[in-house]
């Protein structure tokens, strides 16, 4: 049996969306500000300042107008609140799929031995989502749509549980774990490839600030303006890197694919249906946005 994404429930695939959304406009808005930052230092530098007439100064007026774009920006930044709400919605996406996994494939708290394991999955789905409305995240079904509307337990996860062991292990094992691990070591691959690109280039910016600098101390050339623009450029790029979390997502996601390769060896090799449900919990534990955020916090 294949069991995907597709086979989620809808309010799954609604915040998700609404994550994505509202990823896209954060960065946006945090690229646009910078942007105009360097922008308007830029112009703000320009010799002569492309004068017009006996006193306008067109690069002067156009610095202005992208330092007040910055400030417009973020204004409206503070008002969407775009990154809040990216990371709520991205909570409780995974929330979603890491207990409708657990329903589907007897993890617990909802392994055989559950009396009405339909019940506890709702209570304990609803509990979960509450604590995540009283910090801010908005639930799609309050909107009245007929998509959000549908039920939480899909044709799909009640096939999966009713299937024995064999089959729950074999497809959890593949479509979840392996998938996951995967993933991890994808974005892996990719932070590596952004922190080595943002460093070179903001070790260049810098290196080449200092030459100026250099220069300029010894009355041997020089420009201070330069310099001053390399820096912001400099300064920007620093802001980006931090912004993005690619040095510490490095470790983070390391250490939960090596994390994830000793979980998938155990499942192959030692762990029967009587630890199975206590695996499967670990392994969504293992995987949750919150054990990811504590890493990036603790292991830099």
């Amino acid at each position: 049996m294949v069991f995907r994404n597709a086979d989620l429930p809808a309010l799954f695939h609604r915040s998700d969306e609404t994550a994505i959304a509202r990823q896209r406009e954060a960065v946006q808005d945090t690229r646009l500000q910078l942007w105009l930052l360097v922008l308007g230092a830029c112009l703000a530098a320009v010799p002569g300042g492309w004068r017009i007439g006996a006193g306008f100064q067109l690069a002067g007026a156009l610095s202005a107008v992208a330092y007040a774009g910055v400030l417009l920006a973020t204004y409206r930044a503070s008002g969407r609140r775009a990154k809040s709400h990216w990371q709520l919605n991205r909570s409780a996406a995974e929330f979603i799929k890491s207990m409708c996994w657990r329903y589907a494939v007897h993890g617990a708290p909802f392994d055989a031995n559950c009396p009405d394991p339909e019940g506890e999955f709702l209570a304990r789905l609803e509990d979960g989502l509450s604590e995540l409305r009283k910090v801010g995240w908005a639930d799609p079904r309050e909107s009245g749509t007929a998509d959000a509307r549908a039920e939480l337990i899909t044709p799909a996860m009640r096939m999966l549980r009713a299937k024995p062991f064999r089959v729950r292990k074999e497809t959890y094992v593949r479509d979840r774990l392996i998938e996951q691990r995967n993933w991890y070591h994808r974005r892996t691959v990719v932070s590596r490839r952004a922190t080595t690109l943002w460093s070179v280039t903001i070790s260049m910016l810098t290196a080449l600030a200092l030459f100026l600098g250099a220069l300029q101390t010894f009355s041997a050339g020089g420009s201070a303006v330069a310099a001053g623009l390399l820096s912001a450029a400099a300064a920007s790029c620093v802001a980006w890197s931090e912004i993005r979390r690619h040095q510490p997502l490095i470790a983070a996601h390391s250490l939960v694919e090596e994390d994830l390769a000793a979980m998938h060896t155990a499942m192959e090799t030692v762990i029967g249906e009587d630890r199975w449900a206590a695996a499967v919990y670990e392994t969504e534990r293992i995987v949750s946005p919150q054990h990811t955020d504590w890493l990036v916090q603790h292991r830099r």
